[in-house]
């Protein structure tokens, strides 16, 4: 008989679907949860997923409306005289979680959550958030409620630190979402006694993200399908370069290079759309400099949903994307792939899938030359046989250990 959701789960540290690698997250594993059939303890009793999200409004504009039960936070950017009360009571109390505890609006609750999950994926990786890691993990694990990190990427050397590992050995559950992570966790584990038997190996849950069904012909007219390269560049992998502009002109040595001496076509896909981080803005950038004079060869995709955009994904011949959950999207339909990375995340990504990162991954803190991407494309290009066949294998077997989350996620 399929396992269905007997408990209350509650997802958080979302920061909103206008990252659609966030979205993808919580859509895929909503439908690999089966959200829409959840069991029933009684009659009325219903078992439902809770999303806790910091922009609510982007969820409810794309996917997420109909998978889940969204609650935004409480933002004290709204609410100067509470920010104001909750300093004053911090600093008499010392209660550091009471911030936390105002953010989430009463489901720091056993009587209506179950489960807390954390599916911020690499968000160990910035200093910004470890403090609200850290209080959100202690908050719910002082009200009796177990905590789960989902498919984090988390680099080696910051596993090194106490505070880390601290925390990290506070979660019931631990999902790392690619190997290298995963050993360092239970390096980590063991050299401070922690058991390691909390800690799973799943791939990012995005792998089995439904595509839209999107026609041929609602394409845009300068999009070949199957004879397209995709490609995404975001102002992340451009602020982690290490020469100024040396990104931009790479991609710029690329796409010359594919609209010069190939018949196939260019189209500019977005990832990520918020105001500060938006990967809008170095897309069309680059569609301006190239549409002109290749009319009829390149286009630019507008903003979606995640199963839209991997839609659009799904038709190229080769993808080229800085964003993980774009990549992922691509490897997921069977697509070869070159990634612009920046973290463990797609290193360790890549070597799952391939055995290797090599050639498959170039970290932008490596681009030093102004064709060291083009030369990484070309790779490609010579092994798309190859790497096809590779994908067609593994890929299934990545989908069919995503099913996995239906057990780790019910903690007794």
């Amino acid at each position: 008989m399929e396992k269905v959701l007997d408990k209350n789960i509650l997802l958080y540290m979302h920061a909103g679907s206008g990252n659609h690698g966030c979205e993808a997250i919580v859509s895929s594993l909503a439908d690999i949860m089966q959200n829409a059939g959840m069991a029933q303890d009684g009659e009325n009793d219903k078992k439902e997923m809770t999303l806790l999200s910091y922009r609510a409004a982007e969820d409810e504009k794309y996917t997420l409306s109909g998978k889940c039960n969204i609650v935004n936070e409480r933002s004290f950017d709204d609410h100067k005289l509470a920010h104001i009360l909750y300093y004053i009571y911090r600093k008499i109390t010392k209660d550091e979680e009471s911030f936390i505890r105002y953010r989430y609006k009463g489901l720091i609750n056993p009587e209506k959550i179950d489960i807390a999950v954390s599916i911020g994926g690499d968000n160990y990786c910035y200093d910004s958030m470890l403090k609200d890691l850290r209080l959100s993990n202690n908050a719910f694990k002082k009200a009796g409620i177990p905590t789960i990190l989902l498919g984090c990427s988390i680099e080696p050397d910051l596993l090194k630190r106490d505070d880390i590992i601290d925390d990290l050995g506070n979660y019931s559950r631990i999902i790392a979402r690619e190997s290298i992570t995963y050993n360092a966790i239970i390096a980590a584990f063991k050299e401070k006694g922690i058991p390691g038997d909390k800690v799973f190996l799943v791939p990012d849950p995005a792998f089995s993200l439904k595509t839209e069904n999107i026609q041929d012909s609602a394409l845009p007219k300068e999009f070949a399908a199957g004879n397209t390269v995709g490609i995404n560049i975001s102002p992340m992998i451009q602020s982690n370069e290490k020469i100024e502009g040396i990104t931009i002109t790479n991609y710029r040595k690329m796409i010359s290079y594919i609209l010069e001496n190939t018949d196939m076509s260019v189209a500019l896909i977005p990832h990520v759309v918020w105001a500060n981080n938006d990967d809008r803005i170095p897309c069309h950038k680059l569609y301006e400099e190239y549409a002109k004079e290749y009319p009829g060869r390149v286009c630019e995709i507008g903003d979606c949903s995640a199963s839209e955009l991997k839609a659009y994904i799904s038709r190229l011949r080769f993808f080229v994307g800085a964003r993980t959950h774009s990549t992922i999207a691509a490897y997921s339909s069977l697509v070869p792939t070159l990634v612009v990375g920046y973290s463990v995340k797609a290193i360790g990504i890549a070597k799952d899938l391939f055995g290797t990162d090599e050639n498959h991954v170039i970290p932008v803190q490596t681009l030093k030359e102004d064709d060291d991407l083009l030369d990484a494309a070309r790779w490609l290009f010579e092994h798309e046989v190859e790497i096809k066949n590779r994908l067609t294998d593994i890929i299934p077997k990545i989908k069919e250990d995503n099913l996995m989350y239906k057990d780790i996620l019910v903690v007794e």
